[in-house]
């Protein structure tokens, strides 16, 4: 395996305004004294040396010559992290590799080059032209065949090429989950292909793109969506918003996950430290604009709430620098739930003094660490719900949901435990 051969690789940049990468530094992956992986990362002189240098991320690896190591995260740094596959990318590569014990240094060097953010990994100091031959939106029919096969761990159908196998291993896991994906292309730009699978409750693909509407609707920014059929199935296509089609190619914005800037992972133990108001915290020394980005995540907390979604992990928010500012990215990811509870619900990250109860009054409990006044975040959960609740089902039938899929996820949209009073046990 690579992983046994190779230890270290480079770690390229797009920089702000370029289509090309370069060299940022190096990055190696050992056991240290102790038997635990530990990352090292170094800046290169000539990266240092740039007037334009950016440094990867907001948090971590500051511009600076020091060596920066971790032990965290099996030794991977957060923004590394971010840029290497998701569940769903690490078992195509699995396959592609013929293993199931892959190491995390393989998993940067075989994924794709259209991974999310503006970072690329290889074993040459200088990087490869980006060139790349997208899958485009009028072979969706043959990429969803492929990713069908993969996920019932069958042979892919006839006439689907290695490339368009290896297209499936999809961006990075701050855009990313378990569904299957793929980036395809049309004259606009890149898109992210989400397919339904058998197991999906309702039409997931409509129902994504009808909660990115309404939270349109409802004053958030999220990214631009639409719905396609391919061979008579739905498939979702959600914008890119880290690319940005030029002549020249494609600028790349620099992205991280809250799971980075919050400096958690995903094990259980670390669940502590997923927290929306430590989040608004970070946007706050992050940030260009604290206020707005501050209160962007308030309202996105309170739709969140309003609609279940209850998978609003750190994965499924980020940070984004187009140029060398930091914001909070475009909202994606929001899909409802219907847990069996109709007087309670929880988000997956704390969101106030009676922890991740999505409740209104757990929501305003903490409106001051988003810089909100609470008569400010009141109004905006007031407005809000009355619009979720009057709007959602115009939303839902406009974007092509069934009847019987609305009667599916009405449990979700402003459920009762919203205005409960008090904290629920």
């Amino acid at each position: 395996m690579t992983s046994e051969r190779q230890s270290e690789c480079f770690v390229y940049i797009t920089l702000p305004g370029s289509t090309e990468p370069i060299t940022a530094g190096r990055f190696a992956l050992d056991s240290n004294r102790r038997g635990v992986a530990e990352g090292r990362f170094v800046y290169g002189r000539s990266y240092l040396a740039r007037a334009d240098a950016v440094p990867l991320d907001p948090v971590e690896l500051k511009l600076t010559d020091r060596t920066f190591t971790t032990t965290a995260l099996n030794g991977v740094f957060g923004a590394l992290r971010d840029a290497s596959p998701d569940y769903w990318g690490r078992r195509v590569i699995q396959r592609h590799l013929g293993a199931t014990q892959v190491g995390e240094l393989d998993y940067l060097l075989y994924s794709p080059d259209d991974r999310a953010g503006a970072l690329g990994f290889g074993l040459d100091q200088v990087p490869p032209a980006p060139r790349r031959a997208f899958n485009q939106t009028l072979e969706l029919a043959q990429v969803q065949a492929t990713a069908d096969a993969i996920l019932a761990n069958e042979e892919p159908p006839a006439g689907a090429t290695e490339g368009q196998i290896n297209d499936l291993l999809m961006v990075g896991t701050s855009m990313g989950g378990a569904r299957p994906k793929a980036v395809v292309e049309d004259e606009v730009g890149l898109w992210i292909a989400k397919f339904n699978v058998p197991t999906d409750l309702w039409n997931n693909a409509r129902v994504e793109h009808a909660m990115l509407v309404l939270a349109r609707t409802c004053g958030l920014t999220t990214a631009e969506s639409r719905v396609v059929s391919v061979a008579g199935r739905d498939v979702l296509l959600v914008k890119r918003f880290d690319r940005e089609k030029t002549n020249a190619g494609y600028e790349r914005a620099r992205m991280i996950s809250a799971l980075t800037l919050l400096r958690a992972d995903d094990a259980p133990q670390a669940r502590d430290h997923w927290s929306y108001v430590r989040l608004a915290e970070e946007l706050r020394r992050a940030c260009v604009d604290p206020a707005r980005n501050a209160a962007e995540l308030f309202r996105r907390m309170c739709f969140n709430a309003l609609i279940s979604n209850i998978d609003d992990h750190p994965r499924n928010h980020a940070l984004i620098a187009k140029e060398k500012a930091w914001n909070l990215s475009p909202a994606y990811d929001l899909t409802p739930a219907v847990p069996v509870s109709v007087s309670r619900r929880d988000l997956a990250m704390e969101c106030g003094d009676a922890g991740r109860f999505a409740n209104a009054e757990n929501l305003l409990s903490q409106s001051v660490r988003f810089l909100l006044e609470r008569d400010q975040a009141a109004a905006i959960v007031d407005a809000m719900e009355a619009q979720v609740k009057a709007e959602w089902f115009g939303v839902a039938r406009a974007a092509g949901i069934t009847p019987a899929d609305c009667d599916r996820i009405a449990g979700a949209i402003a459920y009762e435990g919203f205005r409960q009073s008090g904290t629920a046990s």
